[in-house]
This record gives structure tokens, sequence and C-alpha cells, in this order.
């Protein structure tokens, strides 16, 4: 019997959509036969496709911003910048994608030329994370689709709705039903797609040890493209500072938006030791103004629950093993309601704590750590696996310049948000944050591969070195 796939909304515990587990074989078959003909359509017809993707998306910004909130938790206003971005992508993945993908022809010996053209790799799985649900994928989909594969899209097991209706949309917007195609299920669905082996790359988004995992299962399959990203374990530098209010507005953005459920979420704030009490102070007052709850209230929240009631209590666990490891707790994370996952915002100070976790806790929980000086902040900071972002807040024009050349990760910002790229920038990290391959304005770099010709109209060639001579006698009168 196919087993049964539910979602329900975090806030309110009410079911919000219900389904059957997809048939891997069945999908994977019919984007197989679909993307021969797609891959065969004008570049410029794929691209108007998705400008047709994006006006449906328009169309339906209000219902789809609404499911967003309600499937993950996030307010409302949070899922209309989603969605809002989900629009943005299609203008930005058209620009690159000719950009980093366009024909390139050069003259040859012998009146030939040379071409670099790039073809697709065929049918992409594209697996997507829970917290950004319609953004996420669709920043892997759209420049997939442009390239001329078919897209066998799997969301989240707790995102199925989101995932659902973005499908819904393309094939609102002339996309072929079989070029793009959802696939409904959970962990064991996932690795069967990926070892599929009409399946002919994997775009994967979400946890470290997934990730991971993903990269061992295919590590025999040379043939297949594999992009990962995979979170981090971020840290966000606090120096010298004349504005302690404003770093503290930043130090909330980066490690409490979103719940603290953002893979470029501040996890570690690295201070200088005389500037910790006045931070501690600034943050404290920050966060008891934080409202946390259901996406539609009035006012607005912050912030909403986090995912599900298994993900609070992981949460809460994590917290009180921090604090049996020596860890002060400097603001407590709180659960209302043990019956719904909504977490306040918490920092604790794990300066005394000599084994500190390299994990990413995905949720809000801040961990303080006080330095005495500049190298041993770099030196916390790269006190990781990971290397997805970093942020350095205050601090000199020469002190950036350290941070940014001896600090790991794919996105380094200067007094700003550890999540502040945007644009057509690549997208990525480096450790076990990703390999290799970054999203954003880069994506075209693994959605297509380049092909080097060398061409002629006519066949012109001679052989002038290693002949025997001719030989004449046999060849008579």
């Amino acid at each position: 019997m196919t087993e049964k796939l539910q979602s329900f909304e975090p806030a309110t515990g009410t079911l919000l959509w219900e389904g059957l587990q997809g048939d891997v074989d069945a999908e994977v078959e019919r984007a197989a036969s679909a993307w021969p003909l797609w891959a065969a359509q004008p570049v410029t017809t794929r691209m108007e496709a998705m400008r047709r993707f994006a006006n449906a998306v328009r169309g339906r910004e209000d219902a789809l911003s609404d499911l967003i909130a309600r499937e993950t938790g996030k307010p409302l206003w949070e899922a209309r910048m989603e969605v809002s971005s989900v629009i943005a992508r299609v203008d930005m993945h058209i620009s690159t994608y000719s950009e980093r993908t366009g024909q390139k022809r050069m003259e040859g010996a012998m009146n030939s030329r040379q071409s670099v053209r790039h073809k697709p790799h065929g049918v992409v799985a594209v697996i997507g994370p829970y917290n950004f649900p319609a953004d996420v994928p669709a920043g892997q989909i759209i420049p997939a689709l442009i390239a001329g594969n078919a897209v066998v899209f799997k969301p989240s097991e707790k995102t199925p709705a989101s995932g659902a209706m973005l499908v819904d949309l393309l094939h609102e917007a002339g996309v072929p039903r079989d070029a793009v195609r959802l696939l409904v299920g959970g962990a064991e669905v996932g690795k069967v797609l990926v070892k599929h082996e009409g399946v002919n790359g994997v775009l994967f988004t979400g946890s470290a040890r997934t990730g991971i995992a993903i990269n061992r299962a295919l590590g025999a399959y040379p043939e297949k493209i594999v992009a990962l990203e995979m979170g981090g374990n971020n840290p966000l530098v606090l120096w010298d500072t004349p504005d302690l209010a404003a770093a503290a507005a930043i130090i909330v953005q980066s490690a409490y938006g979103t719940s603290g459920q953002r893979c470029t979420a501040a996890r570690r704030l690295i201070v200088k030791d005389s500037l910790a009490s006045g931070i501690i102070s600034e943050l404290r007052k920050l966060i008891a103004r934080l409202i946390v709850g259901p996406p539609h209230a009035n006012p607005a929240p912050f912030m909403g629950p986090v995912i599900d009631n298994e993900t609070a209590d992981g949460l809460g666990e994590s917290f009180m093993a921090l604090m049996n490891m020596g860890g002060r707790p400097l603001v407590h994370l709180a659960r209302p309601d043990e019956a719904r996952p909504f977490l306040s915002p918490s920092l604790i100070d794990v300066t005394p704590v000599a084994q500190r976790p390299d994990i990413e806790l995905f949720g809000p929980i801040l961990q303080l750590v006080r330095v005495a000086d500049f190298d041993a902040a770099i030196r916390e900071a790269n006190a990781t696996r990971y290397g997805l972002s970093a942020a350095l807040v205050g601090g000199s024009p020469q002190h950036y310049e350290q941070f940014w050349r001896h600090v790991r990760a794919g996105m380094i910002n200067w007094n700003g948000p550890t999540f502040g790229i945007g644009g057509s920038a690549p997208f990525g990290g480096v450790g076990v944050s990703g390999n290799h391959r970054p999203g954003g304005g880069y994506a075209a770099d693994f959605c297509a591969y380049p092909v080097t010709s060398s061409e002629a109209e006519q066949p012109r060639a001679s052989i002038g070195i290693g002949l025997a001579p001719i030989d004449t006698s046999a060849m008579g009168d």
C-alpha cells in the first residue's frame, strides 16, 4: 500500500495537506521521456516559459504567501518576501545563464573554427528544504529548466503543499507536465531518487548529514553532477564599534530571523572581551521586545515557531546540553506551550565550555564566545568543519581585510548580517557546507556542461610524416 504523507501547520497543529507518497520510477521515467523535446526547444523559448512562470506566481502571490506562512509557521510578511524572491529569480537566472553559458566561437587552423556551447545533463533531481520551500528550490529548478534539463522535484516531507503549488505554477506557465515532476515522500524516497539510474544530476539543499550521505552514495557515479548546499555553524565577530545598538540589531537579524532556521544564520557570536557586557545588555533589551507568534498575528511577529515539535524538543535538549557542559545562560530558551513548537530567542555564553560542539543548531540559539584579541577571534571563527557564511561587525578596514583573508567561508560580510547575499551573487560554502558548487547567480554552472568543438564545413586533412614511400612497382604500367 502506498504510504500517505501529511503536513500540519506548526502554529496550530491543523492538518494542512495530505497526499500519497510518489513513485520514483514512474516520475523519473516521465521526466526522461520529456527532456529531449524540452532540450530541443530554443533557449529563448525556455526562458519565455520562465517569464510566464514569474507572471503566474504574481497572479497567485497572496495564495502562495499564505500557504508558505501556514506550512512553515514563518510570519506572513516574511512569506511574502520569499514569494517576491521567487519572482525576481527568473530575470536573474535568465541573465546569469546567458553570461555564464554564452556561446563562444574562435578561428581554428585550416579554415576551421572552434566553438564552446553548453548541453543539459538530462534528468536532474532537486531536493528542497523546509525553511524556504519555494525560493530555494526555485533557485535550482529555474536554471535547470532554462538549461534544458527535465526536473524531478522532491520537496521536504515537512512542506509538500508549498512544493506542490510551485510545480502547479510551473505547469500553469506552460512548462510541459512531464518536464517538471513533483515527487512527494520522505527520506527513503529521497535515497531511491538520488541513486536512480535515470537521474543524471542531484541538486540538494539541506542538512550536512544528508548531504554527506548523498555524496558518499554517489561516490562511485562520477557521471552524475552533484551540487550540495548544507548549512553552517556560522560565526559573527563583534569588534570595536561605537554603535552597539546597531550591532545588536544586526546580531538579532542574523541569529533569530526565520526562527534561526536559515542555513546562513549566525550560530556563534564571537566578542571582544571589553565589549561583552555592553553587547549583552543591548541584546537582552532587544530580545525582550521581539514578538514570537503565529504567522497571521496582529501586530506582526518577528518570528514564528520552528517547523515542528520534534525540532523544538531537540533544540531544548541541545540548550540543556550546553548548560551541562558549563555554558552560562544569558537569555533562556523558553517554550511557552509544550504542545506547539514556539521557542523564544536565546543566548548562552559558552566561553567556559572546553569542547564546544561543532554542530548546526537549526533554531533560535546563539552561542557567545569571548576572546582577548583579533587573532583569537579568527581562530574561533575557523573552529568549525563548516564554511558557509561569516560576518564581522565593527573593526577597521584593516581588520576586515584580515578577516576576509583568513576566515574560511563562501560568504563573508562586513557590518551586515550573515545572510546578506542577494542579486546575482554566488551562494555556497566550503568544508561540510558545500562541494564547491555555489548556487545563486552561479547555478548555471551545475545545470549545463560545456562542450568544445572543432568544426569545418569540408574535410581537409593530410598526413605529412610517418608514412612509408609509395611502392610504384606494384602500380603497374
